[in-house]
């Protein structure tokens, strides 16, 4: 069972952390006995691998980030990039997914998540394209099946208070309590990690979780693609 921590805890990455034994017991206690929600079974070409290779081949250039993924267990899951954990939101992205389904994904190790959009006609092809992070909704495919859609959001007062109450949070994944009413009170749960930003192209960047030091981890990747 995992512990209820009142407030986030930063993790010093030099140490020797077991971050993969803490992030399978959350995966325990996030994923029900049987999880109502089923992918669609449109889904990508059969070599996926082949997909994922091809769309970050042309990389260019190489950040580091940090992601968290946040949400209740029924609710559906959040993904927020920052620079750091105290500065604002690159891209806040809303996954037609509850919390569960994604965190059932991650219990093999491994979690590819692909969004795809399609670049509308212009009548001025020299007009530039806008950001990757402005893109309003993907369609979104989870280990190769096709899951729905990402949306893109605005910061709500609730993401502004859970992203301050975690800000010394450099790495981990827990349980925070939220004060509220409805589906706003109750156990929130996080995955932070730092993620290795890959600029492939305007039309393509990737996101790889860099696991802490010390654990041998999950396999984690974010792959955002315009065609």
């Amino acid at each position: 069972m995992v512990p209820i921590m009142d407030t986030p805890t930063s993790v010093d990455c030099g140490r020797e952390v077991r971050f993969r034994k803490s992030f399978r017991s959350l995966v325990e206690c996030m994923v029900p006995a049987c999880c109502g929600f089923q992918a669609s079974a449109d889904s990508l070409a059969s070599d996926t691998d082949d997909y994922y290779t091809s769309s970050s081949a042309s990389t260019t250039t190489t950040t580091t980030v940090t992601g968290t993924f946040f949400g209740y267990r029924k609710g559906r899951v959040s993904f927020c990039l920052q620079d750091d954990t105290r500065s604002s939101p690159l891209i806040l992205l809303e996954f037609a997914i509850p919390t569960a389904y994604l965190a059932k994904e991650m219990q093999h190790g491994l979690l590819r998540i692909a969004l795809e959009c399609c670049h509308p006609r212009q009548i001025n092809s020299q007009k530039e394209r806008c950001s990757l992070f402005n893109v309003p909704v993907w369609t979104m495919y989870c280990n190769g099946r096709k899951v729905g859609f990402a949306t893109r959001r605005q910061m709500s007062v609730g993401d502004v208070a859970v992203l301050k109450l975690m800000q010394s949070v450099s790495v981990g994944a827990g349980v925070l309590p939220v004060a509220g009413t409805g589906e706003a009170a109750g156990l929130l749960m996080y995955l932070r990690a730092s993620f290795e930003r890959v600029v492939g192209s305007v039309d393509s960047e990737s996101f790889h979780m860099l696991n802490p030091v010390g654990s041998s981890g999950q396999e984690l990747s974010i792959f955002l693609v315009r065609s």
